[in-house]
């Protein structure tokens, strides 16, 4: 294994995946730290976590043992991947894992960069955007567990680390890997470790990954990756070949837990289509007057692909966690979904789409695969992946995927065009 990657939840991890195949890379996704060693033909090793929203001394301590585990299969890099919208809060988790992991390697030029062009994630003057508007102007603003009020990631990130936050500007970016190169050392000399780094163009990307080869650690979304195999494979590194991939045939089912715009979206041009679509509220999950037994049953009952979804307008949860607390309404509802796949799965469902990070990361727990293997792109960020031999999942971060995505991700898996 070259590249050892820590995600800290299940949809960015597969997204990460995605990048590293596309760009030819032999990639592996597993579930929590392996208690194994891997297979000899894997080149890249992506450990996904679910430590995105837990305290930060739990997410320190399960990516120093991702880390550690990585370290023993021979990788020779490492990437720690977060969301491309910078999902954190004041204390963390993305400063303290990546100041763990720096301290662990040694590392003192550490590139962080959210940026993922293709789906409207940029960086410029350090201020993350997402399409035309600032982070905190874009929905994020809302999110029900992490809210994101602070388009400045220096600024956010200087409040969650114990040393102090550079930048990497654009016109350093513009002169190309030497130039980002030059910029990093002056960062260096600065007293600044972890630097933002700006990237409007996967152009830009690149040069940030060929600026990085030499060193040990590197921190972003999954864009960050793109520049990195070409490094590996100028060192005549990489096997050049690809795993063979079938499509999945048998039952389908949708469940999404995510309120994104992009997603509410999504579920209202599902529904719009004529496809079978239920509703769970908070009240339902919270008393216990809906079961995931039901739920699978009416799935399986109703055909197509049938869609079950929490996905409630910013005011609606703003209501039920005012009522109830955030945290608990989060975990009943992550509960119900996980439940409810472990039943879907067990009633034959063979296709299952899974919508919003924290969802995908409960329902991933529940069903226990060992790892993913990468399959097709459904779309910018979110591949098929395969979960057991007769099971492939689609695990899609909220603000991903086209408007008619729950009916694409079906027939992707199928292997469909």
């Amino acid at each position: 294994m070259l590249l050892g990657c820590i995600g800290d939840d299940f949809t960015g991890s597969s997204d990460l995946g995605n990048t590293l195949t596309k760009e030819g890379m032999r990639v592996v996704q597993y579930v929590g730290v392996p208690t194994k060693p891997a297979e000899a033909w894997v080149e890249a090793g992506v450990v996904a976590l679910k430590s995105r929203s837990i305290p930060a001394a739990e997410a320190v301590a399960q990516s120093l043992a991702a880390l550690e585990w990585l370290r023993a299969q021979g990788c020779t890099q490492f990437l720690f991947k977060y969301c491309s919208t910078f999902d954190s809060t004041e204390d963390g988790n993305i400063g303290p894992v990546a100041e763990a992991l720096a301290e662990a390697l040694g590392a003192e030029k550490i590139i962080c960069c959210p940026a993922f062009p293709a789906t409207g994630r940029r960086v410029f003057m350090g201020h993350l955007f997402v399409g035309d508007k600032l982070l905190s102007e874009s929905g994020m603003q809302n999110h029900p567990l992490t809210p994101m009020t602070d388009p400045d990631l220096r600024r956010v990130l200087a409040a969650q680390c114990k040393g102090s936050v550079g930048h990497v500007g654009y016109a350093d970016v513009a002169h190309g890997f030497e130039g980002v190169a030059a910029a990093l050392e002056r960062e260096a000399q600065a007293g600044h470790r972890l630097v933002i780094a700006d990237a409007v163009t996967d152009n830009d990307l690149r040069v940030l990954g060929a600026a990085a080869a030499e060193l040990p650690l590197l921190t972003g979304g999954s864009g960050i990756a793109l520049g990195l195999p070409e490094n590996f494979r100028e060192k005549g590194l990489l096997a050049g070949t690809e795993g063979a991939w079938r499509g999945q045939n048998g039952p389908a089912a949708a469940l999404s837990g995510s309120c994104s715009i992009a997603t509410r979206g999504q579920v209202a041009a599902h529904r719009a289509a004529g496809h079978p679509c239920r509703e769970v509220t908070a009240e339902e999950a919270l008393s216990g007057a809906v079961t995931p037994e039901a739920l699978a049953d009416w799935a399986r009952a109703a055909g197509g692909v049938p869609l079950i979804y929490s996905s409630a307008e910013p005011e609606v949860v703003a209501t039920a966690q005012k009522a109830h607390g955030r945290e608990f309404v989060a975990s009943a509802l992550e509960g119900l979904f996980a439940a409810t796949a472990q039943a879907l799965v067990a009633r034959g469902v063979t296709r299952l789409i899974v919508a919003g990070g924290e969802t995908s990361g409960a329902v991933v727990e529940a069903l226990a695969p060992e790892a993913l293997a990468i399959g097709p792109e459904i779309d910018p960020g979110v591949p098929v992946v395969r979960a057991r031999d007769w099971l492939v999942m689609a695990l899609k971060s909220g603000n991903f995927g086209s408007e008619d995505f729950f009916e694409k991700a079906a027939r992707v898996m199928e292997g469909a065009v």
